[in-house]
């Protein structure tokens, strides 16, 4: 796992907790550049003065440790970013990024699988030889060969070409299993028994429904807990108790006694706040915080995250995909 993104939100008694890992794409890092750049225009004197640590070196940062990882012992390795194509939403962030490292940006069709199992970009030179590929693009779609053969998206062979140490994927397939919640639950288990540490930073109190005491206790506390899909992302099939009217609570539990094993439950964590300018003035807006760790040899985050914001008044959802934003986050030396 070569680009982690950890969401961690601060409770109402002042402390950061985990709520989630993000570990197969995460995304999101371009709105981090960008509001810095944009917030340097537009308040060209605010930052005067004030020791803020930069955070424009990460696509170098990240090109760095892609380079590190190649296994093909070449001192000089090829990257791609490999994108699944303008009509994703995230596809903003992969022209950035790719620009920021300065690699090419590519799709399925532009790369190719040779016969001797290696990856090749096709140029209007011939064929180019890549040796890494950061991959925005989700393990089912990555090889209709190995996964889903309907995949218009991927690389036939690509994973051929992986098994036989012919190019390095990032994150490599798997690394998906991270992100999802009821392994989250596990993350302090799994800790304590590979590293005999304790965590830094807690979890969120989660119930994992698949376990009869945790799904009883659900089902008991229906109106005073987050309900959540372990598999689902982008704030989607969430049941929200607190905020749920008699139809949405009747629902979510006829979802969980047919599928238990499908749902986590967690307690609402009345989320840390921000002074956020909306169309009725400031006011108070529900933030989380998602820092970016990087990992070639060795592990750097970013001295800054993408502090999400929930623009809705109330709203504790601050996914993008749900009318979510963004500030720029200032760590200090």
């Amino acid at each position: 796992m070569h680009i982690c993104g950890t969401d961690l939100v601060r409770d109402h008694e002042g402390r950061f907790r985990v709520l989630e890992d993000n570990a197969r794409t995460p995304s999101g890092v371009s709105y981090v550049l960008e509001n810095r750049f944009l917030m340097q225009r537009a308040f060209p004197d605010l930052l005067q003065g004030i020791p803020v640590r930069p955070v424009g070196e990460y696509g170098l940062r990240l090109s760095a440790a892609l380079s590190e990882i190649a296994r093909t012992g070449d001192s000089d390795p090829q990257i791609a970013l490999l994108s699944p194509g303008a009509f994703n939403s995230a596809y903003f962030e992969h022209v950035f990024l790719a620009r920021e490292m300065g690699v090419p940006l590519v799709e399925g069709r532009d790369l190719i699988v040779g016969d001797d199992d290696r990856v090749y970009m096709k140029t209007v030179a011939g064929l180019a030889r890549i040796d890494v590929i950061y991959r925005r693009i989700d393990d089912a779609f990555l090889d209709p060969e190995a996964f889903r053969p309907d995949s218009l998206l991927g690389v036939p062979g690509l994973m051929r070409a992986y098994r036989k140490g012919n190019v390095a994927l990032a994150n490599a397939p798997g690394t998906g299993v991270a992100d999802d919640k009821a392994i989250y639950a596990y993350m302090p288990r799994i800790i304590r028994y590979y590293l005999d540490e304790d965590p830094i930073l807690e979890n969120v109190e989660t119930h994992i429904c698949r376990e009869p005491d945790s799904l009883a206790y659900t089902l008991d506390h229906l109106e005073e807990l987050v309900v959540k899909p372990v598999g689902e992302s982008g704030g989607y099939g969430i049941t929200i108790g607190p905020k749920a009217n008699r139809a949405q609570l009747r629902a979510c539990r006829d979802e969980l006694q047919a599928d238990p094993a499908n749902y986590i439950s967690q307690p609402m964590i009345q989320l840390s706040v921000c002074p956020t300018l909306s169309l009725g003035g400031i006011g108070a807006r529900h933030v989380d915080l998602r820092p970016f760790a990087v990992t070639g040899r060795d592990t750097w985050v970013l001295p800054g995250g993408l502090t999400r914001v929930a623009l809705r008044k109330g709203s504790i959802i601050v996914n993008s995909s749900q009318g979510g934003g963004s500030k720029d986050t200032w760590v200090l030396d």
